[in-house]
Formats: C-alpha cells, structure tokens, sequence
C-alpha cells in the first residue's frame, strides 16, 4: 500500500525555502536536546554543537530576506509549507511530554 500523497507545497521565494528549511533544523537540534525527551548525554551535545551553525543558517536567511527587501514573513503561507514538511511532528518534540501518572 502505498502512503498517502502530500499536499504540494505553496509557492515559496528561494530565500522563503531556505527560511523554513534552517528553521526545521534547528527544530530538530533542539528537539534533541530537550532534556525531557533525551536518554544520552551525548546526543544532546552533539546536536548543541550542531545548532550553532543551524543557528547561523537561519541568521543568515533571514538576513539574506532582509536585503532582498523580503522584509514581510507570510504567516499563513509559510505555515502551510511547515505542515506539509511535518513542522507540526517535528516541533512538538520541543515540548514537554506529556505528564505520566505514577
């Protein structure tokens, strides 16, 4: 069976795509660092290290936006191409879990 097929993504500038790409990933670097999801130390400084040049990428995005002239964000839009990269899964490992009882 073959999984279902995604919604496109909405029309995104270049620098538009590299906003949500940088931003993704350092999601996901703080995801694994979140000491309330993490088992091992060391995974935890790895993607520290890790998230300063994500970190930087983002930066650097935003700043290349910025010149461009690109000084508005389109919310709702780059929302939309979050969703279909699985923004809403990848951020809520960001999160606390939720509380165990016992």
């Amino acid at each position: 069976m073959l999984p279902p097929e995604l919604p496109p993504l909405p029309a995104l500038t270049r620098a538009e795509c590299e906003l949500v790409d940088r931003y993704l990933e350092v999601v996901d670097m703080v995801a694994r660092i979140n000491p309330a999801r993490g088992e091992h130390t060391y995974r935890g400084l790895r993607a520290a290290q890790a998230l300063v040049s994500r970190a930087t990428e983002l930066r650097d995005a935003l700043a290349l936006m910025h010149r461009r002239g690109e000084t508005e964000v389109h919310a709702a839009t780059l929302a939309r191409a979050l969703r279909v990269l699985d923004g809403e899964r990848r951020t809520q490992r960001v999160t606390l879990p939720p509380e165990t009882v016992g």
